[in-house]
């Protein structure tokens, strides 16, 4: 047995240090190392079987043109939303990390997905429940397969292809994986897990790291898709180090309010689709529904008119999605006016309020103004900028905005309406939600009728006000 030797390790970026500190020179991070006992590098040679095929193959370097490329195959689910966001299936041999808060669902969607799938061998991987704890959630998500797990003697399909394993040490779940050769690994959760390569406590810095490399090469080596499930600090980041965000080929975040039955699963990197698309489920006792139509939780029922709300359209990823943006202006009763966004940039709220009040007259310097993306989402696309700006002014004139109507444009700084991009989505979700107008820029229209890109209004029974500054939108709405 080698020599070991000691580290300090910064928990919050997993920096290395041969001293403690007491701010971390990478994160500026205080009070944040924690002394771990790790092995010399030439006796760590970790690797999820008796010998690695990496060490015994050498790569010799090819040309870019000698290469021979065939379309990845990805492994379609059940789940419609759960593959948009992976960006069309699971590809083999990827390594995709889901973080979230504790309680949140993280384990009810990938034990959900599990049994969903009968005719793939899955081994779910549990280090923080015992096999009857999982037994009791799987009967509970079972009526979400529309299929039952245990019906008296007799089992039906549902379930069948899914294996569960109480373990926490990494050798002895390779053997059990070169036993069972499943077809898909779900580790919940990749703090638990420790490796005897390293001799320190589960859910260190090192201990996830070296725990994550072991399943990467075991993902890469055997073509198997891993999930790794992992929390997430205080701070609303995926706990251990951030190498472990790079190592991995997928991070998704599970976001939503326990108090609230929406959920949120939002794509943070991806290198095989888009880093923008986001799923949304509903939190129900027998587990997880996808919300196919986002604007079903985003729109609120309204019996009357009320002030300052107004219809925006937004993009998340491929996605098109109508929203309700409210806002609130009201005299300020002490010396200094507030100014609180929720879901939407305080840094952008405020340059539209110069806009308004620069452009357009309006005296918005001495008046609270609150403003709130409904859902409990965050938006960061410019194309909702004409909305939040009608309804501030709906607000600060007491005026409502007409029902069926909703807005499609950026704000620029001399109050110019600017053109947003695939307008066209935009507008055909509008229109299939039943509005009656929507407000887009001038700017998306084919200049001069020799350019081809725009839209072609004549295709859509929508009414569709066409607009160049702030000022013909308030004249159209306010009069």
């Amino acid at each position: 047995m080698s020599k070991t030797r000691f580290a300090y390790f910064c928990q919050s970026c997993g920096y290395e240090s041969a001293k403690w500190l007491g701010k971390c020179p990478s994160c500026q991070q205080w009070n944040t190392f924690a002394e771990e006992i790790i092995e010399k590098a030439n006796t760590s040679v970790p690797n999820w079987k008796t010998a690695s095929t990496t060490l015994q193959r050498a790569n010799k370097p090819v040309k870019v043109a000698d290469i021979t490329f065939k379309e990845e195959h990805r492994l379609l689910t059940p789940d419609n939303e759960f593959n948009r966001v992976l960006g069309g299936g699971i590809v083999a041999g990827s390594l995709v990390l889901i973080g979230g808060e504790p309680g949140i669902g993280k384990s009810t969607l990938m034990l959900q997905l599990a049994l969903q799938m009968p005719n793939i061998k899955v081994l779910y991987v549990s280090g923080e429940e015992s096999e009857h704890q999982v037994k009791m959630r799987a009967e509970r998500l079972a009526p979400v397969g529309s299929k039952q797990l245990a019906v008296g003697s007799q089992r039906s399909e549902a379930g069948s292809g899914c294996y569960i394993l109480t373990e926490t040490s990494t050798q002895n779940i390779f053997k059990q994986i070169e036993e069972l050769e499943p077809d898909l690994v779900v580790i919940d959760s990749i703090q638990t897990l420790h490796s005897s390569h390293i001799e320190s406590t589960p859910g260190s810095v090192s201990q996830v790291r070296e725990c994550t490399a072991e399943l990467l090469r075991f993902a890469k080596e055997s073509g198997t898709p891993v999930f790794l499930i992992g929390h997430i600090t205080k701070d609303g980041m995926i706990a251990g180090p951030k190498i472990l965000e790079h190592m991995v080929d997928t991070v998704l975040q599970f976001e939503g309010d326990q108090h609230h039955v929406y959920r949120i699963l939002r794509t943070i990197k991806n290198r095989f689709g888009s880093a923008s698309e986001l799923g949304i489920y509903e939190m129900l006792g027998e587990g997880l529904r996808e919300v196919s139509n986002p604007s079903e939780i985003l729109l609120s029922q309204r019996d009357e008119l009320l002030s300052g709300i107004t219809i925006s359209t937004t993009l998340e990823g491929m996605r098109p999605m109508l929203i309700e943006t409210q806002a609130l202006v009201s005299p300020s009763p002490y010396g200094t006016p507030q100014r609180t966004a929720t879901g939407f940039d305080s840094r952008r709220m405020s340059m539209l309020l110069a806009v308004l009040e620069k452009r357009c007259g309006f005296n918005l310097g001495a008046k609270d103004v609150f403003l709130n993306i409904t859902g409990g989402i965050r938006v960061e696309d410019p194309a909702i900028d004409l909305g939040l700006a009608a309804a501030i002014v709906s607000s600060h004139q007491d005026i409502a905005v007409p029902f069926k109507t909703c807005f499609a444009g950026e704000i620029g700084l001399s109050g110019e309406i600017r053109a947003v991009n695939r307008v066209e989505q935009r507008i055909a979700e509008a229109q299939k939600l039943g509005f009656e107008q929507i407000f887009i820029s001038k700017y998306n229209l084919p200049s001069g009728g020799q350019d081809k890109k725009g839209v072609d209004l004549s295709r859509y029974k929508i009414d569709i006000k066409v607009v160049s500054s702030i000022e013909e939108v308030f004249e159209i709405l306010f009069g």
